[in-house]
């Protein structure tokens, strides 16, 4: 009997492995995809790489005007974030199996919710460009769409793994639906709440580059402009400047979350 469920399962993995393998060749053909070029190409990349991108005297004395607009791409991508928070954080309790009112309400908030968590940011900044054109306000919503979508998700996930047991002993008491909230439901998931939050921050800043490039602003536009006027010391400085804050939030974030978990 076991040795007939791991045969099974071996089976499985092969035709899971073929198939994907099948895939992988047909996708290779239609698009006419030089395996060999591809690899062979990896050591010159490497090389210009290592000639060219790389940043210079010159370069270091557009670093003010890169760390304003890192500093303006990391707040619009903060603010972003803590708006989603405040309104996933009240469709999650009402879409929660937990705290949720039930019924249609509960249904609408959890739609609501997924068809925004399924659009893309980068989609979200395509749509948007047409209404509001190359400016912060766009980027700025299409993040806030993105994580709304998201943290809705996350947060609707951590309120229904509160334990019912301490919401139903407040009920027998004849706490309101706000005390019950503000008093069990909210405390108890807070530091998970908070880890999504800086989650979301991490990965908003990451995206919030290859926005700037849609939308015009920022530090991804201003690595757009270097890049295509051949400026590759300072398109290099751009990214440098870029990895280290990434390293230095992600480093913040992590820390918090030791304190709070």
């Amino acid at each position: 009997m076991q040795d007939n469920f791991f045969a099974r399962k071996r089976l499985k993995t092969l035709l899971y492995c073929a198939l994907l393998l099948a895939i992988t060749v047909i996708a290779i053909v239609i698009t006419n995809y030089d395996v060999i070029k591809g690899f062979t190409s990896i050591p010159k990349a490497a090389e210009w790489a290592f000639n060219n991108f790389y940043p210079n005297e010159k370069a270091l004395k557009r670093l003010p005007v890169i760390i304003s607009n890192l500093t303006e791409t990391v707040l619009v991508s903060i603010a972003a974030t803590a708006l989603a928070a405040l309104f996933a954080l009240i469709f999650a309790i009402a879409g929660s199996h937990t705290t949720g009112a039930g019924g249609v309400f509960s249904f609408v908030s959890r739609s609501i919710a997924t068809v925004f968590r399924n659009i893309d940011v980068s989609a979200w900044s395509m749509i948007l460009l047409i209404s509001f054109g190359q400016n912060v306000l766009t980027g700025y919503f299409a993040l806030f769409f993105g994580s709304f979508g998201f943290l809705t998700r996350a947060f609707t996930e951590s309120i229904d793994e509160v334990s019912s047991s301490s919401v139903e002993a407040l009920r027998s008491t004849g706490a309101g639906y706000l005390s019950i909230i503000s008093q069990s439901v909210i405390p108890a998931c807070v530091p998970q709440l908070i880890s999504w939050i800086l989650f979301m921050i991490e990965t908003n800043i990451r995206q919030a580059t290859l926005i700037g490039i849609l939308t015009g602003t920022g530090i991804g536009f201003l690595f757009s402009l270097y890049y295509k006027s051949l400026n590759f010391s300072a398109a290099s400085l751009i990214v440098i400047v870029l990895v280290l804050a990434i390293f230095l939030i992600e480093t913040v974030s992590t820390y918090i979350r030791k304190v709070i978990l």
